[in-house]
């Protein structure tokens, strides 16, 4: 299985995510800003992380780079997702980015794999919240970073 996580990072907690899930699956981590359309279509398992910002936002680089994911042929395409956030901070907007990738991948076309459950969290409002699970994995390296490690394996197992 070829996989490809593709990733922006302002402070580096997302990238280092992303680079311990492509390690553990012998994939590639690549930054947005040097994403190619390739690079999405090219994989066999497509992993897409972000952080929120502000008060909901997308990270800057996705931002500038979305046209990178809306260009892509994702039609079938087996994608997870995964979003850093802070839910003390920040509990109305709690990994808003993830759900924000997750309406722009399903426009395309994915199969979106990786949903997980939202308790052990405590967040009031998420737009990566759907039907009560979030989209893919959320984690919260500034509340709750010990619970990372075992949220990413219980997560990857359920990829593969």
């Amino acid at each position: 299985m070829s996989v490809n996580v593709i990733f922006g990072s302002d402070a580096g907690a997302t990238r280092a995510v992303a680079s311990r899930i492509a390690k553990r699956l012998q994939g590639r981590a690549v930054d947005i800003k040097s994403a190619t359309t390739t690079d999405f279509e090219a994989c066999s398992l497509l992993i897409l992380g972000a952080p929120t910002y502000g008060f909901g936002d997308l990270q800057t680089d996705w931002e500038t780079n979305i046209d990178k994911l809306t260009s892509a042929n994702l039609a079938g395409k087996k994608v997870a997702l995964f979003g850093t956030g802070d839910q003390t901070n920040y509990p109305d907007s709690f990994v808003d980015a993830m759900g924000l990738l997750y309406d722009h991948v399903v426009e395309r076309g994915a199969d979106v794999v990786g949903f997980t459950e939202t308790a052990g969290y405590d967040y009031t409002a998420s737009k990566a919240e759907r039907d009560g699970r979030f989209v893919g994995l959320a984690l919260d390296e500034d509340g709750q970073s010990s619970k990372t490690e075992k949220r990413i394996t219980e997560w990857i197992s359920r990829l593969t």
